[in-house]
């Protein structure tokens, strides 16, 4: 196991992803943990995992985390969903190009090992078939992602920098992760992606059901444990700068997951209403996910309906 004896630094500890990270490693006696975190509290306190507080806009305190540390997880950003792009369209591309920079840069200059961090497949034009590594830069991200999208571009190209240009290069893990749900997801209608103000809706026994569109919409939905496990293996097992699709292989349209939600919740006399939206635009995307099970032998493990389940039980009883 190379990630023993590793001091790992995880931005965004008390975030989504980060907290579910948190939650895997904690007590796991060959994870030395140090999380970072800015003015959310962390979730997950165990004895291999202390705290720091730190605003990583600020190159100077990015430089004094990253101080006797092996592997950095850059989880940290702030979220760039439809709801919150639909309401200022750069939304809060300018913070995350910011701190994704100062980390890589901090991290280069202190000799970090490993550094994993999540782009993002907004990234990916539109095109009419399964998506590969090597679309990535085919040509524009369609509009609704373009922001977020051209940033993770960005920030690819600066890891790939730091991984092939300078005489001592720093190992840079970009993955690309599809949509992601499950525990500690935001649930709040003003900044949530679709699927869990669906399942909100849902368990809250909207009447009726409000969907802004056709609901054709298709996405590949990666529950949150198998991210976590490829973060985990990429660490683990990647040794050279890589760019890889991570999500489960399949896309669902949100009225197949709102027929799946309905009947886990026993809710199957939901009535559910469509409202046309200003972009009538229908995004279908589909991902290759084979790479990464060839790199480092990550497939994703949790069926759809099982993901559904475990995070609308976590919702009931959290939220």
């Amino acid at each position: 196991m190379q990630i023993k004896n590793k001091r790992i630094l995880v931005t965004g500890s008390s975030g989504f992803i980060g907290t579910n990270f948190m939650r895997r490693v904690a007590d796991v006696q060959q994870y030395d943990v140090v999380g970072v975190f800015n003015t959310r509290k962390p979730k997950i306190r165990a004895n291999n995992i202390q705290y720091i507080q730190a605003d990583l806009r600020n190159l100077v305190e990015c430089r004094e985390l990253v101080k006797n540390v092996d592997y950095v997880c850059m989880l940290a950003g702030r979220l760039s969903t439809t709801a919150i792009m639909s309401k200022n369209p750069l939304g809060p591309i300018t913070d995350n190009t910011a701190i994704n920079v100062n980390m890589l840069e901090a991290a280069y200059s202190a000799g970090v090992e490993k550094y994993l961090w999540l782009s993002s497949t907004t990234g990916y034009p539109q095109l009419d078939r399964v998506l590969i590594e090597k679309d990535f830069f085919e040509s524009d991200p369609p509009t609704p992602y373009e922001p977020v999208g051209w940033m993770s571009r960005y920030i690819e190209k600066l890891s790939m920098l730091y991984s092939t240009k300078p005489k001592n290069p720093m190992m840079v893990i970009s993955l690309r992760p599809t949509a992601i749900f499950g525990e500690y997801d935001d649930f709040d209608f003003e900044t949530c992606h679709a699927l869990p103000a669906l399942m909100r809706r849902v368990v809250e026994r909207h009447s009726p059901i409000e969907i802004w569109g056709s609901g054709d919409d298709e996405r590949d939905w990666l529950y949150i444990d198998d991210l976590i496990d490829a973060c985990l293996l990429a660490l683990e097992r990647i040794k050279n700068y890589v760019a890889v699709n991570v999500g489960s292989g399949r896309s669902y349209n949100l009225m197949s997951l709102l027929s799946k939600l309905l009947e886990i919740d026993n809710y199957l006399e939901a009535k559910v209403v469509h409202h046309p939206r200003n972009n009538g635009q229908v995004l279908r995307r589909q991902f290759d996910c084979s790479k990464a099970k060839e790199l480092f032998n990550f497939s994703a493990k949790t069926p759809i309906n099982d993901g559904l389940e475990k995070t609308i039980c976590w919702y009931k009883d959290n939220i």
